[in-house]
């Protein structure tokens, strides 16, 4: 039977997505009370400029005292969207504080201070959900937590940034270099002014952290994920990534130690085969493939941000967050019993393919292989082309330790015949 008496919502944030969620709920405002058991209500919108016209929005909702609508103590649930650390954990913490669940698609804070927020959401019998933090509209977090909780997860590899996989794309097919893809993604709307967060790997390492800690039920905060951005990719490392049947992409990789012991997080430009089913996300769409002992591998595909698809991803948290709170009970929190440490990116065990500028003489070679050898980096694949005294030197190792690596590429540095190490890459997915 439907309640009568609505559940009061306040907004945090009214930008593209608040806004989203605002008109979703307006337009499906029957439909959202049918599948929850009661109406819903727009109790309040916290914005910094309350000036600004906002379509379908009674004014008098508007406010820009953040705090004080929190701490009403009416409100139901709080919606935050307005991202950033400060003050998004303030607010959040004193929504609790007042009886409020929270429901947030800021993937920073999670990252950061996803277990004291869940731990002070628990103590106050309360709600955090955050679906919409990770991958826009594609569902993700709570297969992971509720879909897949009988099940032992042990890897999740992910195109989890729209903005770098746009530009990775138009590399890949128009043999475009960085700078021109990314001055072509700005002028459409994929990237921001300031592209820092995504094209080196910020966002995509808050995300990565929130899906390790979910995946293998234990702590991972961003200064656990090993990052590296994507500004170094260049249209040679394209041409030699065609040359092995393979692609660029900007991955997010969480995956539990062979012995069940620890568990790694990482975000950093890699060569997937072309038969991967990563290879084939085009655009600014966002895919996350998930290898779990019993289900086998799944692949999660959508579009992973936007107004629209974050909006759909907060309003479904939204939906059930209400139900839990009209049932009287909480839905699944904080998993992090496994208590598995974060292992260090040197323990990290993966092939490479490494570019190097050498001299074009006799010997070369032999002196590289050598190096190799003495670190313990087994080479799988040469490639060597010279002219005019210089040469590039392409070598693809089998599976090593980052830190052999890391070790062999400093040592050849040091050879006289080596003039520079012109890129390397990781090889995932094989």
């Amino acid at each position: 039977m439907m309640r009568t008496r609505p559940l009061k919502v306040a907004l945090l944030g009214c930008g593209v997505v608040g806004s989203e969620v605002t008109r979703i709920m307006t337009t499906h405002a029957d439909d959202l009370a049918a599948r929850i058991g009661a109406p819903l209500e727009l109790a309040g919108v916290a914005v910094r400029r309350p000036s600004k016209v906002r379509e379908g929005i009674d004014p008098a909702l508007i406010t820009t005292d953040a705090t004080a609508l929190v701490k009403r103590g009416d409100i139901d649930v709080v919606v935050e969207v307005i991202g950033g650390i400060e003050p998004a954990r303030t607010l959040i913490t004193t929504a609790f504080e007042h009886g409020a669940s929270v429901v947030s698609a800021n993937k920073a804070l999670v990252a950061q201070d996803g277990a004291d927020l869940h731990a002070t959401a628990e103590e106050h019998g309360l709600d955090l959900y955050y679906e919409a933090a990770v991958a826009g509209a594609i569902p993700l977090v709570r297969p992971l937590r509720e879909s897949l909780a009988g099940d032992k997860v042990n890897r999740v590899l992910g195109i989890v940034n729209g903005t770098t996989n746009f530009i990775l794309d138009k590399m890949d097919s128009t043999g475009a270099g960085y700078q021109e893809a990314l001055d072509e993604a700005t002028a459409l709307g994929y990237a921001e002014a300031d592209p820092t967060a995504d094209v080196e790997g910020f966002d995509a390492a808050a995300k990565a952290a929130i899906l390790a800690g979910i995946a293998f039920h234990t702590r991972v905060r961003l200064d656990d994920v090993y990052r590296e951005g994507m500004t170094e990719v260049t249209a040679a490392d394209f041409a030699s990534a065609k040359e092995m049947g393979c692609t660029i992409k900007l991955l997010a990789i969480c995956e539990r130690a062979a012995d069940g012991r620890s568990v790694t997080a990482r975000v950093h430009p890699a060569m997937i085969p072309l038969s991967h089913p990563l290879a084939s996300v085009r655009g600014a769409y966002n895919a996350v493939f998930v290898e779990a002992e019993a289900a086998g591998q799944l692949m999660f595909y959508g579009p992973g941000a936007g107004g629209s698809p974050t909006a759909s991803a907060v309003l479904g948290d939204l939906v059930a967050v209400c139900r839990n709170r009209l049932n009287g009970a909480t839905g699944p929190g904080d998993s992090a019993y496994t208590r598995l440490p974060v292992s260090p990116m040197g323990e990290v065990v993966t092939r490479y393919h490494i570019s190097l500028d050498v001299a074009d003489k006799p010997g070369v070679l032999a002196q590289v292989a050598t190096v190799f050898a003495e670190h313990g980096v087994s080479i799988d694949t040469v490639r060597q082309s010279g002219k005019d005294g210089e040469a590039s030197l392409v070598v693809v190792t089998h599976r090593a330790a980052d830190a052999a690596l890391t070790g062999t590429v400093d040592a050849l540095r040091q050879l006289d015949t080596v003039r520079g190490v012109a890129s390397i890459m990781r090889v995932e997915g094989e």
